[in-house]
């Protein structure tokens, strides 16, 4: 598996925003980092002190 093809600085400002080293964020799977990236993107988006609707709880299904 080769290394993300990321600017450096955008690899930090990402590594500080997910909490993760950045040796490990430079050899995590694309589809692993799209997947906190969205986390990261709902947390931000959601009103302060309002938990994020997770869609796989079913509760925004319709009949």
């Amino acid at each position: 598996m080769r290394p993300l093809q990321i600017s450096p600085d955008t690899a930090q400002k990402l590594a500080k925003e997910l909490g993760v080293p950045l040796e490990h964020l430079m050899h995590m799977p694309q589809h692993i980092l799209l997947q906190k990236l969205g986390e990261l993107a709902r947390k931000e988006a959601s009103p302060a002190g309002e938990a994020p609707k997770d869609p796989a709880a079913g509760e925004g299904t319709k009949e």
